[in-house]
This record gives structure tokens, C-alpha cells and sequence, in this order.
């Protein structure tokens, strides 16, 4: 299923208020997120947080109103761009706009849900077959409680669920299928559509490579493991993004954090 969205090459008659409005939700969202995520990012990494000068408030207030600006310039740029590719943002369009309303029946937001849960579980079947390979931990994460840490997970599940889909779907993923149709002067092919899934999901396994190279050190098989967890995620994120639209990979980012960052911890600790 593809979304509804104007023709090819319409984009520049789509109406700017609407995505304008959607955008500024989306930085308003992400601004929050960064902000929210600060808790875990100090217990993965407390000594470079014990060596700043600013207050952890202060911290949040500023990451929060920086994910806002850059945020919402991205998600402004992608929903442009995405006019024309029939990728963006449904239900917001529907909500905030004249589009009629998003069919959730088709969108099926709870199978995005059940979806993300079990790109969870997979990640936690691979990290379980590499994971002893691993060298011993350079920079060991914090242990704060399985309560604390859960907390501190869910609250940073919000950021992988919002920040991060907004810079590599609506985004990057987006601008990689504009360029290839602006090239090609048509429709990209799915097999494109696929290429920018990819490309988008191993950038996205990037991303992470400096927080694992944090804790375990950069050598080739921490590299391999954070590219194939991080990158597994990202297809089925990027997918749903292409099918169903930019909520249903929030919503499957979201669920898949905090099954890895806020229940597996507290199960964790309530084991024997």
C-alpha cells in the first residue's frame, strides 16, 4: 500500500501552510525528545557529562531548542520533497490540513506497534549471538538500578522514535529518492525506493558507531555489530515509511526502544 499523495512533479503547488504546520508539530516533538534523552546519554557516558560546566537543565533546554530548529527545517524540507515521491506524514496531513483524514484501518498502526516489537526481539537474538565476541567494555554504562535505568530508557526511546525518523526518513531517505527523480524525470522504481531504505539504514548504524566505539572501543567487530542491529531496525523503519507513512515508523521506532531500553533492563534486574 502507497500513500495518497499529490502526482509526480506537483510538489511545488502543494499547499506550504500545511506542511509548514506539520513541521513546526514535528520540531515542537522532537525539541522535547532531545531534550528528554539527556538522562540516558548521562548514564551511558557520566564522565563526559561530569566535565561540562553547564547545569543538566541547561543542557536539555538548549539540545531541545536546537533539535527544534534543525528539526523542523529537515521535516520542512522532506514533506516538500516528499510530494512528489507519495512519502510523508498522513495522519498529521490529515489532521492539520485538507487532505482527508488517514485511514488507520489501512495504516494499521497497532501491526507498526507488533512490528517494532519484534525488530526488538531480533536485535536482542543477534546481540545475544555477538555480543561475547565482544572486547571488555572501555567505558562500562553507569548502573543506576533496573528501575532508573528502564526509566531513563523509555524516556530515550522517544528520541529514536521521533528525532531519529525525522532525520533519516522524512528527511535523508526522501532526499535520496528526490535526487534519483529529478535525474531520472520520473517515478523512482521500487527497486530505488529499496536502495534508499538501505543506504538510509546503514547510515543509521553510523549514527551509533561513535556511543558503541564509547563503550566497547572501534574495532571491526563492534563496527560489524552496530551496523547489523542498527541497520535491521532501519529497514523495516525505512519500509514502513515508504508504505505506510512517517507515524507508522515513529510508532515502530518507539515500540522497539523501549523494548530494548526500557523493558529489557527491568527484566533484567527482576531476574534472579
Amino acid at each position: 500500500m502507497t500513500l495518497p499523495a499529490s502526482a509526480p512533479g506537483t510538489a511545488g503547488t502543494a499547499p506550504w501552510r500545511t506542511d509548514l504546520r506539520i513541521s513546526v508539530v514535528w520540531a515542537m516533538l522532537a525539541g522535547l525528545a532531545a531534550a528528554a534523552v539527556l538522562p540516558y546519554l548521562v548514564q551511558m557516558m557520566p564522565g563526559r557529562f561530569a566535565r561540562l560546566s553547564l547545569s543538566l537543565p541547561a543542557l536539555a533546554l538548549l539540545q531541545g531548542l536546537q533539535s527544534t530548529l534543525l528539526c523542523g527545517v529537515l521535516a520542512l524540507l522532506g514533506l516538500r520533497m516528499g510530494h512528489r515521491l507519495h512519502l510523508g506524514s498522513p495522519l498529521l496531513r490529515g489532521w492539520l490540513g485538507s487532505a482527508p483524514p488517514a485511514d488507520l484501518e489501512t495504516l494499521r498502526p497497532w501491526r507498526s506497534l507488533g512490528l517494532g516489537v519484534v525488530t526488538a526481539l531480533a536485535v536482542i537474538a543477534l546481540s545475544l549471538l555477538v555480543d561475547p565476541l565482544l572486547p571488555e567494555p572501555v567505558h562500562p554504562p553507569q548502573e543506576l538500578g533496573s528501575g532508573a535505568s528502564a526509566l531513563n530508557g523509555l524516556l530515550a526511546s522517544f528520541y529514536g522514535g521521533i528525532v531519529e525518523e525525522l532525520q533519516l526518513r522524512l528527511f535523508l531517505m526522501t532526499l535520496l529518492l528526490w535526487i534519483v527523480a529529478r535525474v531520472q524525470r520520473r517515478q523512482p522504481r521500487p527497486g530505488v525506493y529499496w536502495m534508499a531504505i538501505v543506504t538510509a539504514a546503514l547510515l543509521f548504524g553510523i549514527g551509533h558507531l561513535p556511543a558503541a566505539g564509547h563503550v566497547w572501543g572501534l574495532d571491526a567487530l563492534v563496527v560489524l555489530r552496530t551496523l547489523l542491529l542498527n541497520g535491521v531496525a532501519g529497514v523495516v523503519f525505512g519500509w514502513l515509511y515508504w508504505k505506510r507513512g512517517l507515524e507508522m515508523a515513529v510508532l515502530a521506532h518507539f515500540a522497539a526502544d523501549v523494548v530494548l531500553h526500557a523493558l529489557t533492563p527491568l527484566l533484567s534486574g527482576a531476574l534472579p
